[in-house]
């Protein structure tokens, strides 16, 4: 049984993990907020409690992960802080994947947040794949056509595995 990693499991990445775990997945998604977790539970997801910003936390969890799902497409919070999600955040993830089980990325390229901060996240990515052969897939449907979105999403981590 595959395992996936949901970074970001607010209401789009429990419906992603819904969809995997009925295809047969254990579905691990991350929260900031140990108070979320019963969300996330209740959604058939085990919770793990990891912060993006600081990829350590989320690296605990990957350990028999296949792959890892970066939704933080529409994160929130200081403009700084959630650029650096796209940019190094998001590269020394992938710099620490390549001595781990995963075998790719599935990076919602597409939300809220500004377009230069995922077009950072897209050229990370291809320079992860150049130079570690790291596959990735991207979610570009956008966030506000749920049922879109999602079948974007499950299909970009069934890409990556098929």
């Amino acid at each position: 049984m595959a395992r996936a990693l949901i970074v970001g499991c607010g209401c789009r990445g429990r419906e992603l993990g819904r969809l995997l775990a009925g295809g047969g997945w254990a579905v691990r998604g991350t929260t900031r907020d140990p108070e979320r977790a019963a969300g996330i539970e209740a959604a058939g997801i085990e919770a793990a409690v990891a912060d993006p910003d600081r990829v350590g936390t989320v690296l605990d969890h990957v350990a028999d992960v296949a792959i890892v799902c970066w939704l933080l497409g529409s994160a929130r919070g200081e403009p700084g802080a959630v650029a650096a999600l796209h940019g190094p955040r998001l590269e020394r993830l992938l710099e620490e994947l390549v001595d781990t089980p995963v075998r790719g990325v599935a990076y919602e390229a597409a939300g809220t947040v500004e377009a230069g901060s995922l077009e950072a996240g897209e050229k990370a990515l291809a320079a992860a794949r150049e130079r570690w052969r790291i596959p990735y897939a991207l979610i570009r449907a956008e966030p506000g056509d749920p049922d879109a979105w999602a079948r974007d999403a499950e299909a970009a981590v069934a890409g990556l595995v098929g």
